[in-house]
């Protein structure tokens, strides 16, 4: 019954809206619109969406294709890829982006309403999973997944996090159904129940773990990067639509290369202009989109992140959100191909890097990185006053966190950052001696 309810409210959610939009032309074909579906406080899609918008780049793109066409982009903001998909559906959005677990329920509803999509780019992922996290309230109890057995977790049913939060309860032994009362909310919404006490838990996508550990509203439970399985949000097109203007797609995608190599050479500024976009902290925009964030943005669809799709489809099966999936037919990776040229293949080969230790010094222009965790902290202790965030990544996973938020544990003389407690525990089991530690402490060994 609970499983039949979850996927009744997620089905809701795929309903289409009532609002216009979608490719259109002018009566004497002179002047077209194109629809752009993006979520500005996802951040893992700002390539495609919230930067790419500020930047400007695909309207001058449109305008440089000289086809005697005046071109106009519509941009439709949303919370989750659910309402994007919706409007896809309908023929109102053209271009959408939208998580890896929204993806599929995306090509599932386009192929059962004789809508098809295709996806056709990628915008950022981690290869590990943490872009995904479970928090809770501040001073919860709960210091593993097995403490949420017959808890309420709010999540949003059909979302990358909700994938998340059920791969990683089937690990600790719990049903992810019958095993926790599971809240489908809007992340929004999911926030706010944590805060009142009506949720004992919440898992979510980026930035929302990031956003409240930040505001002192959550922390860490677990770090979706335990899972060791890529998660990536990516950029979805309407068949028709990519059949029908193809240029048109094409220029989409040559700006999405354009905003990406934007945030690679200036990842403070482009923090700072998705902040102004969207009202979060710069500071938690850097955590995911920084030059050692948790994100990496790259638009070519690498292979592993495919696997990782297909390997998706399971879980949406067993949640009865989807039937069958074919991947492979709604992969469709030949528009960024062109759009990229020689320099597809080149970013297809690329490597994440390493993650590092940075810390963004009051009133700086760029970051300072630093060789180890320790080296951080020694610093952070002698400028206390004029650090703006300090940023450490997990010693297990590598996942990038606030330090100050961060789990310490003392190893002897080495000082190592850990995102939940669960992970810490995890390292003491096999390092004898080895012992948590508060952030103060943490400071004072360091200096």
């Amino acid at each position: 019954m609970k499983r039949t309810a979850v996927a009744f409210a997620a089905s809701v959610l795929l309903l289409p809206l009532s609002a216009c939009g979608g490719s259109a032309e002018a009566g004497d074909g002179s002047t077209v619109t194109v629809t752009v579906g993006y979520q500005s406080k996802t951040i893992n899609t700002v390539t495609a969406g919230t930067l790419l918008r500020s930047l400007g780049y695909f309207e001058k793109q449109l305008n440089a294709l000289g086809d005697g066409k005046t071109y106009k982009v519509d941009w439709q903001d949303y919370a989750t890829g659910a309402p994007i998909t919706a409007q896809m559906t309908a023929g109102k959005i053209d271009i959408g982006s939208m998580g890896d677990f929204p993806l599929l329920i995306n090509a599932a509803r386009g192929k059962q309403l004789n809508q098809p999509t295709h996806l056709v780019s990628v915008t950022g992922y981690n290869l590990r999973g943490g872009l995904n996290t479970v928090v809770v309230a501040p001073d919860s109890e709960l210091a593993s997944l097995k403490d949420l057995k017959g808890k309420k977790v709010s999540t949003s049913v059909g979302s990358a996090a909700d994938g998340t939060l059920v791969r990683a309860l089937q690990r600790a032994g719990i049903d992810p159904v019958e095993g926790v009362e599971k809240l489908n909310q809007q992340p929004a919404v999911g926030a706010s129940a944590l805060s009142a006490g009506s949720a004992d838990a919440l898992s979510q996508f980026v930035a929302w773990p990031g956003l409240l550990a930040y505001q002192g509203k959550a922390k860490a439970l677990y770090d979706g990067a335990r899972l060791n399985l890529p998660t990536f949000h990516g950029v979805t097109a309407r068949e028709d639509f990519a059949e029908r203007r193809p240029a048109v797609l094409e220029a989409f995608l040559k700006a999405q290369a354009e905003a990406t190599e934007y945030l690679r050479a200036h990842p403070v500024q482009a923090a700072e202009k998705v902040a102004q976009a969207t009202g979060l902290p710069a500071e938690v925009v850097y955590l995911y989109n920084g030059a050692h964030g948790i994100s990496t943005f790259d638009p070519a669809v690498k292979p592993q992140l495919v696997a990782a799709l297909k390997e998706d489809v399971a879980v949406l099966k067993a949640a009865e959100l989807t039937g069958d999936i074919d991947v492979d037919s709604f992969v469709d990776d030949r528009y960024v191909r062109k759009a990229l040229g020689a320099g597809y293949a080149r970013q297809l080969a690329a490597v994440p890097p390493a993650a590092a230790s940075e810390v963004w010094p009051e009133g700086a222009a760029e970051t300072r990185t630093f060789p180890s965790p320790a080296k951080l902290l020694a610093h952070v202790a002698g400028h206390q006053d004029g650090i703006r965030a300090a940023y450490v990544p997990d010693a297990t996973t590598g996942t990038l966190w606030f330090a100050d938020k961060a789990v310490w544990v003392a190893d002897g003389k080495e000082l190592l950052p850990f995102v939940a407690p669960e992970t810490a525990q995890d390292y003491l089991a096999g390092h004898r001696g080895a012992r948590v530690i508060t952030y103060a402490d943490a400071l004072g060994r360091a200096s």
